[in-house]
């Protein structure tokens, strides 16, 4: 998988939340806007501190969360 560099975790930051480079503006904000039908134009617009990259890492980070599998252990 690409690096995800602009990607941060940190707990005093939207609770822990995925977020763009450490700004309050989680992955999830992002995903859902573009969910919602918004261009990564419009989203720039909307957030100018934003670059192009931040935005396809979001969704790069997304996608790849939401490939993770639960593996179901046996109860002892």
């Amino acid at each position: 998988m690409q690096e995800l560099d602009r990607i941060t975790h940190r707990p005093d930051v939207m609770g822990g939340k995925a977020c763009v480079r450490g700004m309050r503006v989680t992955v999830g904000t992002i995903v859902g806007q573009v969910g919602a039908g918004r261009t990564i134009e419009q989203l720039l617009q909307a957030y100018p501190y934003l670059e192009r990259e931040d935005i396809l890492q979001a969704l790069r980070y997304a996608a790849w969360r939401a490939e993770e599998r639960e593996v179901q252990l046996a109860a002892p």
